[in-house]
């Protein structure tokens, strides 16, 4: 064998382990210590392939967000209404998170308990997987009768904005000790319910009552 391929070989080996660890424990409690020892690697061959365990992380969060990607252009949503289109669309992902537990964990705990000093990093690496977001949207929206003064890129901003509002409470509102799993069914069951409230509103247009 080639050391070109055997290097290739090891560095998969490594990023495997390191999307068990990873994808089973937050960034703060995973370690390189027990990604060598429960994979037969040693600490030398890591620190060989990626600088640190920042690195190593970094590299999980762009393989989570890339198959996310993958996932999203494979979508193929024929609903008729725009409402049961986005419950399809949410579904999907539902349904990759169950697909890949391990993605889902890197997923959710970067989004609940994201490490500080890597934020700058994981902001461009997720920034595909927004532009994603966006034009999944946009197809949704191009089916919808917006109102009057409302643009297309408007209402996208406004899911984005409605989507990130709703994640921001999520990480105040749920504890850091709760079952991860506990926490993804959770926020899936209502974000469907949220969107939807994004796109129609909590009520109906205001009517004149007689007293």
């Amino acid at each position: 064998m080639k050391q070109q391929e055997k290097t290739k070989l090891t560095k998969e080996k490594i990023i495997h382990a390191a999307l068990k660890e990873f994808g089973t424990k937050s960034y703060e409690m995973a370690s390189l210590n027990t990604v060598c020892s429960e994979h037969n690697i040693s600490k030398g061959l890591i620190y060989h392939n990626f600088r640190n365990k920042d690195e190593l992380y970094l590299e999980c969060i762009k393989i989570c967000y890339t198959q996310m990607i993958e996932s999203i252009n494979k979508i193929q949503i024929a609903s008729i209404t725009v409402e049961a289109q986005l419950e399809q669309f949410l579904k999907s992902r539902q349904e990759f998170f169950a697909e890949n537990p391990y993605l889902a964990n890197i997923f959710f705990c970067n989004l609940l308990t994201p490490p500080e000093h890597l934020q700058k990093e994981i902001s461009e690496l997720c920034s595909d997987y927004n532009e994603a977001i966006k034009k999944k949207y946009r197809e949704l929206l191009s089916n919808l009768e917006l109102r009057s003064g409302i643009s297309i890129e408007q209402a996208i901003d406004y899911m984005i904005m409605f989507q990130e509002m709703y994640n921001s409470y999520f990480r105040t509102v749920y504890s850091k000790s709760q079952d991860i799993s506990k926490l993804i069914d959770i926020h899936e069951e209502s974000i469907t319910g949220l969107l939807n409230l994004a796109l129609y509103g909590i009520a109906e247009k205001e009517k004149v009552y007689k007293k």
